[in-house]
C-alpha cells in the first residue's frame, strides 16, 4: 500500500496542511482587529471560503489536464503569495489585502484537499478507502504543527499581532512543496485525452442518487462544522478566555477531525459508507447540544472534538462514496464540482456564522444547527432510500 507516490503524497499533506489550523485561528482574529464593523469580523474567513466555489472546478479540470503534480505545486504557490499578503495588510492595516490574502490562500486549501483523491488514485483499488482516511489522519500532525509555529511566529513582529504567523504559512508552503516535486507517473501527468470527461455532462452524473448522496453528506459535514468552528475563537476571547486557549481548543479540534481517520477506512469496509455518515452526523449533532450545555472550558473542548469526530465520519464516508461510483473519465469534472459544493457550503456557513454571532451571539449558532441537521438528515434519507441498501458501496 505505502508506494512511493503514497508517502510523498502523505508528507506533503501534513506538511501543506498545516497552514489550515493556522489559518482557523488567525481568520476571525486577525479580521476583528481590522475590520471598520464587527460584523465583517469572519469576512476573510468567509473569502477565503468562497475563493473554493470559484477555483475548486478549474483546479480539478487542470489537475485532470496536467496532472496532480502541477496542481499542487500551483496550491504551494497561491499560499506562498496569500501569506506574504497577509502579512503586508497586517503590518499596513490593510482590511481589503487581507481579504483578497485569504482570497489566494483558500484557493491553496482547495488544491491542498485534492491529496484526498491523488491518494486513492496512488494504491490498488481495494486499499482507495484506506489511503484516503489515512490521508487526513495524516492531518493529525497538522494539528500540532500548525498551532506550535502560530505560537511560535506571531508575536515575531511585534506590536503587529499575526504578521509573523501569515509569513510562516509561506515557509511551510515552500517546505511542503519538496516532496510533491518528487511526485511521478500519471500525478505527474495526465495529458489531454484522460482528461476529458464522458459524454454525460456535469449535472447529469450529479443527478445520479449515489453521486447525490455522496456530495450531500460531505457538504452537509462541512457547513455544519464550519458554522461551528469558525466563530470559537471569537467565542472564546468573548467569554473571557485568552488566545492560547482559544489556539489550544482549535489543535484539540483539528486532531479530532484527523485521528479518527486511522479506523475510519476499516470502519466503511466494516459496515459501509453509509451508516458512518449516519454516526457522523448524529455525533455533529451532539457536538452543539454539548455546546448549548454551558460556556465554561470544558464545553468548548468536548463539543469541538466531537464536532471534529462527526465531521471525520461524514466527510470521508461521503469522499469515499463519490470516488467508488465514479469512472475514471467522470472523476476531474464531478470532484471539481463536488468541492464546489463544499466551498459554497463552506462560504454560507462561515458568512452566516459571523452575522449571527454579531447580532444575536453564540448560543444563536449552535440553536440553529440543530433543525438544520435534521432537515438535512431526512433529505439525506430520501437519497438513501431511492439508492436501496447504499451500505453496498
Amino acid at each position: 500500500m505505502f508506494t512511493r507516490n503514497f508517502t510523498l503524497i502523505l508528507l506533503a499533506n501534513i506538511i501543506l496542511g498545516s497552514a489550515m489550523p493556522i489559518l482557523i485561528i488567525t481568520g476571525g482574529l486577525a479580521g476583528a482587529q481590522l475590520a471598520p464593523s464587527p460584523f465583517l469580523a469572519t469576512l476573510p474567513p468567509s473569502i477565503q471560503m468562497l475563493s473554493g466555489i470559484l477555483v475548486a472546478a478549474p483546479i480539478s479540470l487542470f489537475m485532470g489536464r496536467f496532472g496532480r503534480k502541477a496542481g499542487f505545486l500551483l496550491g504551494a504557490n497561491l499560499l506562498v503569495s496569500g501569506g506574504l499578503m497577509g502579512a503586508v495588510a497586517l503590518v499596513k492595516g490593510w482590511f481589503v489585502i487581507l481579504c483578497l490574502a485569504h482570497f489566494l490562500m483558500g484557493a491553496a486549501l482547495i488544491a491542498v484537499n485534492y491529496f484526498r483523491f491523488a491518494a486513492a488514485e496512488s494504491v490498488p483499488a481495494e486499499r482507495k478507502a484506506s489511503a484516503i482516511s489515512l490521508t487526513l489522519a495524516s492531518g493529525i500532525v497538522a494539528a500540532y504543527v500548525g498551532p506550535a509555529v502560530f505560537s511560535f511566529s506571531n508575536d515575531y513582529f511585534a506590536p503587529v499581532s499575526f504578521a509573523g504567523a501569515y509569513l510562516a504559512i509561506c515557509v511551510l508552503a515552500i517546505i511542503g512543496a519538496i516532496p510533491v516535486l518528487f511526485l511521478s507517473g500519471v500525478l505527474e501527468q495526465r495529458g489531454g485525452a484522460k482528461s476529458k470527461h464522458t459524454g454525460d455532462t456535469w449535472h447529469v452524473i450529479a443527478r445520479r442518487p449515489d453521486v447525490a448522496l455522496a456530495i450531500c453528506a460531505a457538504a452537509l459535514s462541512q457547513a455544519i462544522m464550519v458554522l461551528l468552528m469558525t466563530p470559537t475563537p471569537l467565542a472564546m476571547v468573548a467569554c473571557g478566555f485568552e488566545q492560547g486557549q482559544a489556539a489550544d481548543v482549535i489543535r484539540w479540534h483539528v486532531i479530532a477531525m484527523f485521528a479518527p481517520g486511522f479506523v475510519t477506512g476499516p470502519l466503511i469496509r466494516r459496515f459501509g459508507a453509509g451508516k458512518i455518515i449516519a454516526a457522523g452526523l448524529l455525533t455533529l449533532g451532539a457536538s452543539a447540544m454539548v455546546a448549548l450545555g454551558g460556556t465554561g472550558l470544558g464545553y468548548f473542548y468536548i463539543s469541538l472534538v466531537l464536532l471534529g469526530v462527526g465531521w471525520n465520519f461524514g466527510f470521508i464516508g461521503g469522499t469515499h462514496m463519490l470516488q467508488s461510483v465514479l469512472s475514471e473519465q467522470e472523476r476531474p469534472i464531478v470532484q471539481g464540482v463536488n468541492d464546489t459544493f463544499l466551498a459554497i457550503a463552506s462560504f454560507c456557513a462561515s458568512l452566516l456564522s459571523g452575522v449571527l454571532f454579531a447580532g444575536i451571539g453564540w448560543g444563536a449558532i449552535l440553536a440553529g444547527a440543530l433543525p438544520l441537521l435534521a432537515i438535512a438528515s431526512l433529505g439525506l434519507w430520501g437519497l438513501t432510500h431511492r439508492i436501496g441498501q447504499i451500505d453496498r458501496v
